[in-house]
């Protein structure tokens, strides 16, 4: 049986629902309004993102709602030291009954993949994403397999848990549009997270909260669309490319962005500026992307780590030098 066809909606109502996709979010997971919008850039952008907090500040609830709100398909997979590239990408199987090896496609045939602890796992298997998340395929016995459409890797990393972990390489930190940091909540929101826990919410039953579908995968085509059809100066696309030479000019960084990185930055900038209802981007939506889309591109000298400095502190120094266009 086919889907029914996607409803068409005009750019105010996709905006308007982009808002509700928000609010329904907010029904289950507290206090990562900054989460949640990244993650909807990401997805507008077609981008990847990594989700960087200790353990239980709700990345992976975080992901599992959202993907509710969109009607889309959403997969995790616990990044062990054992496991192996086949275990993500799918293998081929023997089929006594035919006579022959048959594909079984593996969790990443989904539309948001949850690589949880992704630094878990040894480079053989972390490699065996880097085709599926710039090529949106994976190759197996010398066919190529086209993965869903949409499809987004959301991956998780503990930030000071460092024993028994293998550091990304840069080529697939690259294949990452953002980086997103879930701190630990105020008090406040903890409290009302606790509030929830008491009266019986059940994280893995998100109809019990009342979490409903907002949009479909056809609506985030539309809506994908027209964030890419938002305008650019030739003086904002300078001024993007201005801050990716300046961290490459650095003292304190020994690999700037990459020009793959200055297209992630102008990318995520129209999306937010659809989204906050722009037919153009500012340089104030190149700045408001300038942290989650560089952060983990920059690779820091021995001696800058050492004196404490973090890519966030530089990124913010290289945003007042820069000269903003006017």
């Amino acid at each position: 049986m086919q889907d029914a066809p996607t409803h068409q909606m005009s750019e105010t109502e996709l905006r308007a629902a982009f808002a509700r996709v928000r609010d329904e979010v907010g029904k289950s997971v507290v206090g990562q309004d900054a989460a949640v919008t990244g993650l909807m850039i990401a997805l507008l952008a077609g981008g990847h993102v990594l989700l960087e907090g200790v353990p239980g500040v709700a990345k992976t609830l975080l992901v599992r709602t959202l993907s509710h709100t969109l009607k889309l398909d959403t997969k995790r997979v616990q990044f062990t030291p054992d496991l192996m590239p086949g275990d993500v990408t799918g293998s081929l199987v023997y089929d006594a009954k035919a006579g022959e090896f048959e594909f079984r496609n593996g969790p990443v045939f989904t539309n948001i993949m949850l690589a949880d602890e992704i630094n878990r796992t040894p480079p053989k298997t972390q490699s065996a994403l880097l085709e599926a998340m710039e090529e949106r395929q994976v190759s197996v016995d010398g066919l190529s397999r086209a993965l869903p459409v949409p499809f987004m890797v959301a991956a998780t990393m503990n930030p000071i848990e460092y024993e028994g972990t293998y550091t990304l390489p840069e080529a697939q930190l690259d294949r990452f549009m953002l980086k997103l940091v879930l701190d630990l909540p105020d008090r406040d929101t903890e409290v009302e997270v606790i509030r929830r826990h008491a009266a019986g919410f059940n994280p893995r039953d998100l109809a019990s909260a009342g979490v409903t579908a907002v949009l479909d995968a056809g609506q985030l085509a539309q809506a994908q669309a027209a964030a890419a059809s938002v305008g650019a100066s030739a003086d904002v696309i300078g001024y993007a490319v201005d801050l990716a030479r300046a961290t490459r000019q650095s003292p304190s960084v020994k690999l700037g962005v990459s020009p793959r990185g200055t297209t992630a930055l102008l990318s995520a900038a129209k999306a937010w500026a659809w989204l906050t209802g722009f037919d153009a981007i500012t340089p104030d939506h190149v700045q408001a992307m300038a942290l989650p889309v560089m952060r983990h591109r920059l690779q820091l000298r021995p001696e800058a780590e050492l004196e404490g400095v973090s890519a966030d502190v530089i990124l913010r120094s290289i945003m007042q030098q820069v000269q903003v266009p006017i």
